[in-house]
């Protein structure tokens, strides 16, 4: 029986030329609606992020969309429904703008992960990394016509759980270090 409970990673996914890139980007799912009537409902969505999102949920993973567009919570989660895809949060510019305000962040960057409990925040662009890098959070890049894209955030994905199970382990080894040493101190 193990130890410790592996901790539910939290990841969240860009939509413009992460999710939703258009035909001459890359290759993109089957949508089960006519054609008139999807163009009408929603974005070509890239293909492979249903097999990706049913792995990540095989996983125990809480997905999340994190877009600096306009687009509406609501506007997204149908959008997603179109393909079989339910997200357990959305954050857009407005909620994004609130969060850094709350946060009183003077040098905002274009995402920020932390404000929303996020541990891996997926983008197409190198930009939002470097802000990852500045500002403590972690991203991983997948560009529009990288085939082998969603290997790549499985990939992070591990490496992701991996570091949250160390440190959760350390957590938990320090006090039960701190209750030893506090044992071996002698009475007064």
């Amino acid at each position: 029986m193990p130890l410790f409970k592996r901790q539910r990673v939290r990841i969240s996914f860009d939509i413009d030329d992460t999710l939703a890139c258009q035909l001459h980007h890359c290759d993109v799912e089957q949508s089960r609606l006519p054609a008139c009537v999807h163009r009408w409902l929603g974005e070509p969505l890239r293909k492979g992020t249903r097999s990706l999102i049913r792995e990540l949920r095989r996983q125990d993973c809480s997905i999340w969309i994190y877009t600096s567009s306009g687009r509406t919570p609501a506007y997204i989660r149908r959008w997603l429904l179109l393909y079989g895809i339910r997200v357990d949060g959305v954050v857009n510019s407005v909620l994004h703008n609130r969060a850094l305000t709350l946060h009183g962040m003077t040098h905002a960057p274009s995402k920020y992960p932390p404000a929303f409990d996020i541990d891996l925040h997926v983008d197409d662009s190198q930009g939002v990394q470097l802000e990852g890098h500045d500002h403590g959070f972690r991203v991983v890049v997948v560009h529009p016509e990288d085939d082998r894209w969603a290997q790549k955030v499985l990939d992070a994905v591990a490496v992701v759980q991996a570091q949250l199970a160390w440190q959760q382990m350390f957590r938990h080894k320090q006090p039960a270090l701190q209750r030893a040493e506090a044992s071996l101190e002698p009475l007064s």
